[in-house]
């Protein structure tokens, strides 16, 4: 670049090129001294003030309001970061760590000032005159300038009041005066703006170089200071000042574009660790790397990625298979809309042998390549949508990058050229393997983090209920609401588990802790829980043997164990509420570990929470647990739930449970839309723990029913009771399972009189399915065994169970109860 550049804007008018020049104003910063300085200066403010801050949050905040033009950066930083967007405290802080003696001078500051004080009126707009004043007395050049304006008291740059009041305090009108700085958006423009002559210092540290129309927007282009007065006397027609008598005369000339594109190249690649990868989110990475590369080198950017990569599996990618398939995950473009496009985001594309792109994946090597080469004229005449695209735009370059992380082939970047006149070049394609090269690494990250993560909620959905279970005892509809930890799940869990003689167990338990660890533990709680049940024993001896089976856990964990587990993996131990419902009786026994007590609600609408015995929270060990029974009327609702749904770090659990109890006073009829009026009341945004609510509405059997009788201890009573059993069926309709039934019924009433104790008592019950029980006052279990040819008996129990859909034994208070289910016909 020239020393000065006279650009087309001052030569518009000759009325204007021939006003006269009275004073020049400086930006110190970039122009008179080196100062790279400020940001860090704003950082450390920003740090300070803040308690610290995110590096990705901080440079993107930057870069928007660097790229937007900001008038206040300063101000921007204090609304994001400062408490009470206080813009002069940040503005204090900056100049505690803004120290511009230790800055170093330009060293062809000195004799151009020298030169310039003689003909013009000098003057400097800065943001901390203190320091600045300091440098200027320190260097010998503080006697020189008339104006040392701080912009941010109470204006800053751009802002046009802090340009005019450093002129009015040099007594010079806009019109007659130029401004010398390094910003396009906070130098040249707002005081082109005011009128004044805007002088562009082009030092070579802000990458990335200036384009065409930018150049044209100053009066004149400088790279040295020793070529302002040049250009201020081109700007008034007049000879330029002579700065010294001339002895002789030599000229050096230093080529400094490869410097320049250096420090272009490491500013870009700088940004990229910056800017590329702020999110775990795979789609977000693609757009950040495609966002950087048009905003510095290229006019089109498409990144193309297999689409198992979206969903976290590793790809497996065949050079062989032909055409290779790949799915638009970003794309930018420096025109609005991407009319390069042939693909929008989330379609898929195919690429032939014969395409650069194509070629690229085979090798995995990046390649750049002239539009007008022959093989790229060969692909593009069997591709007539790439051809028409090529055509319209005037794409003349392109440059294609595999993304490979890890050994593993993830997709591949495209970069196109046609707004920018200059092809691709090696150096170009060695900047976009660089960033691509960081942006691959970034996608494997978030599709790394994307397969755990689904691993994580698969993981916890298959140990959740899908689905209510098939059952007629209870209405239910139920909401789980994970915690926001870093696996996105946790350890509250429910169930609805369908019981013997038509009744139904509700459960609902909380692991204490978040993440995998938790869902783990909860995973195998509830399976005990379910094991538990399939046996039939009361609340209160479950819940023991459930807290001896969470001691067993933690004793097999061990210490070297937990001290290795990650402080949100820990568990710290559990709590589980355990009720079962009987819709023939409309009672409800229910036994807690250390878990919060339901509520009911009445017909009514009244809302209470029964006192009931609580026990200690699962794995203290050595504590009795206890039921308690409740009478459920018909038409009432019990709501069971986890500590998460009532309980918030800004509310406690009295306030909780209140605000509840209106809800649920005036909840809809619908129990889906009960739920969802719960959880719009209690939580808001991601709550901080695990949240389940179960909501379940009981139901009465009907006395035509249920059937029952009670029998004698008198073998001859079994063909009377077959013939009971018999009669009851055919009322109901159900002749077809007469057969089955009277040979249930008669091995099961044999069996009580032979082995059992009286009272002895029949009850058939017709649900779902149907349900034979005989119950009497002995505690012996029978069991089924396989006869010897030469036995006797043995044999009932195997028919029973080769005859019906299952069977079993419910121990009871006062002896023992054998039930068993058979299918209804269809149409019952």
């Amino acid at each position: 670049m020239s020393e000065a550049r006279h650009t087309g804007r001052s030569m518009s008018g000759q009325e204007r090129s021939a006003e006269c020049i009275d004073a020049v104003l400086f930006d110190i910063g970039g122009t008179i001294y080196d100062d790279a300085c400020y940001v860090q200066a704003l950082h450390q403010a920003v740090a300070e003030l803040a308690g610290g801050v995110e590096e990705s949050e901080f440079w993107g905040l930057y870069e928007a309001e660097r790229e937007g033009g900001s008038r206040l950066l300063h101000t921007a930083f204090a609304r994001r970061f400062v408490p009470g967007r206080d813009a002069a405290l940040l503005h204090r802080h900056i100049v505690q760590h803004w120290k511009y003696p230790v800055e170093a001078l330009y060293t062809d500051v000195r004799p151009t000032l020298h030169a310039l004080a003689h003909q013009y009126r000098l003057g400097i707009v800065s943001l901390s005159p203190p320091q600045v004043r300091e440098a200027l007395r320190r260097d010998g050049l503080d006697g020189m300038f008339d104006a040392t304006l701080l912009g941010g008291e109470p204006f800053e740059k751009p802002d046009p009041r802090a340009f005019l009041a450093a002129l009015k305090q040099m007594g010079v009108p806009p019109t007659r005066a130029a401004y010398v700085g390094n910003w396009l958006d906070t130098d040249i423009r707002p005081t082109a703006r005011l009128g004044m002559r805007t002088v562009w210092m082009l030092r070579g540290e802000a990458p990335p170089a200036p384009t065409r129309s930018q150049l044209e927007e100053p009066d004149a282009v400088i790279t040295s200071l020793t070529g302002l007065p040049t250009a201020l006397a081109r700007l008034t027609n007049s000879p330029a000042p002579a700065v010294t008598r001339v002895r002789g005369m030599s000229t050096a000339a230093v080529d400094i574009t490869g410097q320049y594109r250096s420090r272009q190249r490491l500013s870009i690649v700088n940004a990229a660790s910056v800017r590329i990868g702020s999110t775990l989110d795979v789609t977000r990475t693609a757009q950040e790397l495609a966002d950087l590369a048009t905003e510095n080198f290229a006019d089109f950017v498409s990144v193309d990625l297999f689409e198992s990569v979206f969903q976290g599996v590793e790809p497996e990618f065949d050079p062989a298979t032909r055409p290779v398939v790949l799915c638009r995950a970003a794309q930018q473009s420096v025109l609005d809309g991407c009319p390069e496009s042939v693909v929008t985001p989330g379609d898929t594309d195919r690429y032939p042998d014969d395409s650069p792109m194509g070629r690229t994946l085979a090798t995995g090597k990046p390649a750049w390549h002239w539009v007008e080469e022959p093989d790229i004229q060969q692909w593009l005449a069997h591709d007539a949508s790439r051809s028409r695209t090529v055509r319209a735009h005037g794409i003349h370059s392109l440059v294609v990058v595999p993304l490979r992380a890890r050994g593993t082939t993830l997709g591949l970047a495209v970069f196109l050229r046609h707004r920018t006149p200059e092809a691709f070049d090696v150096n170009d394609l060695l900047l976009a393997e660089e960033i691509t090269t960081r942006a691959s690494l970034a996608i494997d990250n978030a599709r790394r983090y994307t397969r755990e993560r689904n691993t994580a909620v698969a993981l916890q959905r298959s140990m959740l209920p899908r689905q209510p279970p098939r059952q007629s005892a209870v209405e239910v509809a139920s909401r789980y609401v994970p915690a926001d930890s870093k696996a996105g799940i946790g350890g509250d869990w429910f169930d609805v588990i369908p019981l013997s003689g038509a009744r139904v167990a509700l459960v609902v338990g909380d692991v204490v802790g978040h993440g995998i660890q938790a869902s783990a533990t909860m995973g195998r709680l509830r399976t005990a829980v379910l094991t538990l049940a399939e046996i039939d024993i009361p609340p209160d001896e479950l819940l023991t043997q459930l807290d001896d089976l969470v001691l067993r856990l933690d004793r097999e964990a061990g210490p070297s164990a937990r001290e290795a587990a990650e402080p949100e993996d820990e568990v710290a131990g559990a709590t589980c509420l355990y009720a079962v419902y009987d819709p023939v009786s409309r009672h409800c026994t229910v036994a807690r570990a250390g878990h919060p007590a339901p509520a009911i609600v009445h017909p009514d609408g009244t809302v209470d929470f029964p006192d009931l015995p609580i026990g200690p929270p699962l794995g203290l060990g050595g504590l009795p647990f206890e039921s308690a029974e409740l009478v459920l009327p018909e038409g009432s609702l019990i709501a069971l739930f986890t500590n998460g749904l009532i309980e918030t770090a800004d509310r406690d659990v009295d306030i909780g449970l209140t605000r509840l109890r209106d809800v649920l006073h005036n909840a809809p009829s619908s129990l889906k839309d009960a739920c969802d009026r719960v959880l719009q009341a209690l939580l808001s945004g991601t709550p901080s723990d695990d949240a389940a609510l179960l909501l379940a509405r009981p139901q009465t059997l009907d006395a035509s029913q249920v059937a029952t009788w009670d029998l004698p201890p008198d073998p001859a009573v079994v063909a009377r009771a077959r013939q009971l059993a018999a009669d009851q069926l055919t009322s109901w309709g159900l002749d077809e399972t007469a057969f089955i039934t009277e040979l249930v019924v008669s091995e099961l009433v044999t069996n009580a009189i032979r082995y059992g104790q009286p009272p002895i008592q029949l009850r058939l019950i017709k649900d779902i399915s149907l349900i034979c029980e005989v119950s009497d006052a002995s505690s012996t279990s029978p069991h089924m065994r396989r006869a010897r040819a030469d036995d006797e008996g043995g044999r009932g129990l195997l028919l029973i169970a080769q005859l019906t859909q299952r069977w079993g034994t419910r121990h009871t208070t006062t002896g023992k109860t054998i039930w068993t289910e058979q299918s209804l016909p269809a149409g019952h």
